[in-house]
């Protein structure tokens, strides 16, 4: 029984992976030099210098197609899909929150070569600045008076709309009556008793 025991104790029965140490840092160290490598190879060359950000100088049109109905096709070109356009990242953009977030966004201002930093001002520029807003505000001179003036020529015109939309309705309404209406005979109409089948309703 004894002999059993000890021989059993003989026999590596753990089955544990034994891990050399040596050649894990050698595996290490290769991987390093490789990833140092790679990134030597990416960062060649000067790094590329990009224009300060600055203002737009157009007006982005977010309304032209507001309201209009588009037949879109699943193969037509982007330009002409739903949505709206960008033709320097030259992709489609579902909505205008979202458009408005891609022009605005990092990657567009790259294509454009700008970076998303603002140049830095100097004093004489923002006191250039100041004074140019100064004799803007001074040669508007807008009043309280100025704006009633302004409210009250909107409603004007909305009521001069209102009053040609009433009008129109009018005519296209006489129009159609008049087309509805079959043409009679007079001397017919005479002879039947009644003057014709217009309603009484006006």
């Amino acid at each position: 029984m004894a002999q059993s025991n000890n021989s059993v104790a003989g026999v590596d029965n753990t089955f544990r992976k034994k891990f050399d140490r040596e050649e894990y840092l050698q595996r290490a160290r290769e991987r390093e030099e490789k990833e140092a490598e790679t990134k030597f190879k990416k960062s060649k060359g000067p790094p590329v210098q990009r224009k300060p950000l600055k203002h737009r100088d157009y007006q982005v049109d977010l309304e032209s197609r507001l309201g209009k109905t588009q037949v879109v096709t699943p193969v037509a070109p982007l330009s002409q899909q739903a949505g709206y356009y960008c033709s320097v990242c030259e992709c489609v953009v579902k909505d205008s929150a979202n458009y408005l977030d891609h022009i605005n966004g990092k990657k567009h201002q790259r294509a454009l070569g700008m970076s998303m930093r603002v140049e830095r001002a100097s004093l004489e520029q923002v006191q250039q600045r100041f004074e140019l807003l100064k004799k803007r505000k001074d040669t508007v001179g807008f009043t309280e008076q100025d704006f009633d003036e302004r409210i009250l020529k909107q409603q004007q015109e909305e009521e001069e709309r209102k009053r040609q939309r009433r009008e129109k309705k009018k005519e296209k309404k006489k129009e159609k009556a008049e087309e509805e209406e079959p043409e009679l005979d007079p001397d017919v109409a005479a002879m039947m008793g009644f003057g014709g089948f217009r309603s009484t309703k006006k």
